[in-house]
Formats: structure tokens, sequence, C-alpha cells
């Protein structure tokens, strides 16, 4: 008998070359084992991968961190501002972004100068940031705060010239306007500046104003002269202003503009003379304004070119500048005969045709003045004797 194992049997498991044994119903539930994978089989990444992956996660927290900043950014470039009341701030030209972002910061504008500088940035407004005054509302965000200087919403300052005021008197008012800047050469010839309201932003020149007021003044005047009547007595526009400024200084009511025109015409074309006392006051004070008392009967037997009880048709020039009412009622006055009118006491004029009737509306007036009981209240200041004979 052999006793040696048979060749190339296993003790683990049955003979070459014969069937498996048959395993119990309890190794048959058992899992099989299954061999390991050895670790020298596990594959390696490429470098480049490696760096690509760092690379798009990098990205990726870079792009989150930027939006974060934008979507922060935006909340604080739209968040109310600090501002409890609106202010008016001037921004000096030649200023920087940097400049302008402190300026605003140390007037109270903004409190966050690093987001008004970078929302300027992101909107590509660095060249549109505009020097000027401006007003800036309470509790104006950044993003109001920058829109309101890149659209030039500067604050708009007005001068009003009153109608029937001389050049001198103008020429006052503008060196009084501190939002004005620069000199005046030399008092504008009288008549030529028009009475009006003018819109300026601060740091605009007196001359320039004067400019405008000026071309204002020949737009109107030729406009004026297109549409007069034919047989007005006057020759050129010239003479229509110098009507123009008697009509605007002899009365301030609307209503009666045409009435007193009409006198004036009906004395030129009658070769009367005009006797209006603005024209005295004029030839007296040269323009600078009112005598502030009541005309002497000295300053009425007075020569000078204005005095139009001594001269015969009209003045040299103008007494004053006249608005537009006034010279389309010298262009156009009423059609009546009437060659008389004197205060009515009430801030008006009475008028008439005939010297006789005419006295009557004086010594009426006289008796307002003297305080009697059936008459209406004093009349205002102002000679009553105008456009006597």
């Amino acid at each position: 008998m052999n006793s040696n194992p048979p060749s190339g049997g296993d003790k683990d498991g049955p003979p070459a070359g014969k069937p498996p044994l048959p395993r119990s119903p309890r190794a048959a539930l058992e899992p099989e084992r299954v061999p390991l994978p050895s670790r020298h089989l596990r594959r390696v990444r490429h470098p480049i991968v490696f760096v690509g992956n760092a690379i798009f996660t990098l990205l990726v927290v870079v792009s989150i961190a930027i939006g974060a900043g934008l979507f922060i950014g935006k909340q604080r470039f739209e968040a109310p501002g600090p501002l409890a009341e609106d202010k008016v701030v001037n921004i000096p030209r030649g200023l920087g972004i940097r400049d302008i972002a402190d300026l605003l910061q140390r007037e109270g504008v903004i409190d966050q100068p690093y987001v008004f500088m970078g929302g300027v940035i992101v909107l590509k407004a660095r060249g549109e940031l505009k020097y000027g005054e401006y007003q800036f509302s309470k509790q104006s965000s950044v993003s109001e705060v920058v829109d309101t200087i890149i659209e030039s919403k500067v604050v708009q300052h007005v001068f009003t010239v009153p109608e029937g005021l001389t050049s001198e008197q103008i020429v006052g008012r503008l060196l009084e306007n501190s939002a004005l800047t620069g000199q005046i050469k030399e008092i504008p010839r009288e008549g030529t500046l028009l009475p009006e309201t003018y819109r300026f932003t601060r740091g605009m020149t007196r001359e320039q104003i004067i400019q405008r007021m000026q071309q204002a003044h020949r737009r109107v005047l030729q406009e004026v002269w297109d549409r007069r009547v034919q047989d007005l007595p006057v020759k050129t526009p010239e003479q229509l202003v110098t009507l123009a400024s008697i009509v605007e200084k002899e009365t301030g009511k609307p209503d009666e503009r045409t009435r007193v025109a009409a006198v004036f015409v009906n004395r030129l074309k009658s070769k009367m003379r005009l006797q209006s006392d603005p024209t005295i006051i004029y030839g007296l004070t040269g323009g600078k304004g009112s005598l502030g008392r009541p005309i002497l009967k000295s300053e009425i037997e007075q020569p000078t070119p204005y005095n139009t009880y001594l001269v015969d048709g009209l003045p040299p020039g103008p007494i004053a500048n006249p608005g537009r009412a006034s010279l389309e009622a010298a262009a156009n006055p009423a059609r009546t005969k009437e060659l008389y009118f004197v205060a009515d006491g009430t801030g008006g004029h009475v008028f008439s045709e005939n010297y006789a009737e005419h006295q009557k509306n004086v010594a009426r007036l006289r008796g307002i003045e003297h305080g009697n009981s059936n008459a209406t209240p004093p009349a205002p200041s102002g000679s009553p004797n105008s456009a006597k004979p």
C-alpha cells in the first residue's frame, strides 16, 4: 500500500481532475472568499489632472466670493444714506474720484467712500463726475448720489429782474448776487436788458448773465417791432424802446398799459409834449433810481435832455428797461382819443380826452391827498401832474 498522498492533491479542496465534493447546506450559505486586489494595481492620477482640479476649485471659490462681494456691495450701494435732511454741496473743479468721495463723507452725504468709488468704477463713470453745486436729498443712497453727479443735476439759481429798473440798478443787483462770479466791465446801455427771470448755475459770470439779457431783449424787440401798428409815430426799434420805457415807469397795472401808451402816442401825433414825470426823475438822477420824494416845481422847470416838460417829442433814449408787456403796449396802443391821465387814488389812473375834464380829475386827486371825507383812500407816491398840457 502506498502511504504518500496523491500528487496534485489539495487538502483544502478535492483532488485534481475530480468533481468537487458536495457542500453542506450550511457551507453553501457562507460567502465565498474573494481575494483582495494588490495595492500596486491602484491607478496613479496624472499631475495635469490634479492641477486642473485645483484650478477649477479655486475658480469656483473665487466666483462665489466675487458674487457674494457684489451682492453685499449692491446692497450697500442702494441702502439709505446718513443725511438727516437735504443738503447742498459744492464740488470744486479738478477733484478726483477719491477727493470727491472724501468731500462727500466730510459733508455727511455718504459714510462709505469705498462703496462710492467702487460704484463709480463698476459703472465706468469715472470720467463723468462733474463739478458743480448739488443738492442731495435726505437719506440719499450712494447710488442716488452717484446718479446726481454723473447726470450733472446741479442746483439751478434764479436771477429775477423786475420791469422798469435802470441798467445801473440791474448791475447793482448782479453785484450783490454771491452765486455769480466776475466783475462787470461797464454798465450796459439803457433799455438793452430784458426784465425776466434767468436761471443759472453757481459760478456763472455776471457778464454771461448780461449777455443773456441783451440777447433776450434783441429777440423780443424784433418780434414786437415786426407786429407794430403801421401808423405808430416812432421810426426805429430804439425809439419804440424809449416810448415803452416811459409807459413802464408810468403804470404798474397791466390793464392800463395800452391806454397809457395811447396817451403818449396821441400826444406825439398832436405835436404835444409828453410831460412825463419819470423823465424828469431820470434826468435828475442819471438812472441811479428814484428821488425818494415828490418832484419839486423848480425841478420841473430844470432843463435836462430827458425833461419832457421842456423838450419836444421823445427823450434821447430810454429811461429804464421795459418788459415785453410794455413793449407790446407801445407797439400796439389802445385806439382812443385820450390825451391826459392822472392818479385815481387807488393805484390806477383816470383818463380824459380834454383839459377841462383832466382838471376835474386833478382836483379830485387833490381832495384825496388833503383828506377829503368824501374821497377814496390816499394816492400812492408819485406826481399827479402826469401828462398835463
